[in-house]
């Protein structure tokens, strides 16, 4: 019933919509979504660069181009969001004390986040992916978890840091 009622009132005035990691303490993060994304964003880039081969793109290469590009984005903005997420919310003192230039690292991630949009650039997202599996090292350092590195079983078969368990 209130249900209901809320909707009824939503289709007049609609509510702002809002999203958030809870704040609550759960202690359940992990790099894997930031590198997944990081992946997607070099993946998007491939194809981008193919579709960019092609002497005369079709009308639907050109589609195909537009949904690529917003893709890219979107998986760039998410590693920026993922690494954001871990840093704001798990990265406390014990952590910066282990890893001073935590700080340092995270804002080379959200600048190489930032040109991975900007640009399609496969180096500009190799660059991304290897400072997420940076911060993803030092992350499951923090937990002493150790860490192994395996190239990916998926294009673009790039190298990721895995919690070896």
């Amino acid at each position: 019933m209130i249900h209901q009622l809320l909707s009824k009132i939503h289709a007049v005035s609609p509510f702002p919509a809002a999203s958030a990691h809870c704040d609550i303490p759960c202690k359940i993060y992990d790099p894997f979504s930031a590198q997944l994304a990081a992946l997607s964003v070099i993946r998007f880039v491939d194809l981008l660069n193919e579709l960019a081969e092609k002497e005369t793109p079709t009308f639907a290469d050109q589609a195909q181009m537009s949904r690529l590009v917003a893709e890219k984005e979107t998986h760039a903005e998410k590693v920026k969001q993922e690494v954001r997420v871990i840093w704001g919310d798990y990265f406390k003192a014990p952590q910066f004390e282990k890893f001073p230039d935590t700080n340092e690292l995270v804002h080379k991630i959200m600048l190489a986040g930032s040109g991975c949009k900007q640009h399609v650039s496969r180096e500009k997202a190799e660059e991304l992916l290897s400072l997420v599996n940076e911060f993803a090292e030092r992350f499951w350092a923090t937990k002493d978890v150790a860490t192994k590195k395996a190239t990916c079983p998926y294009p673009p078969s790039e190298e990721v840091v895995y919690p070896d368990l």
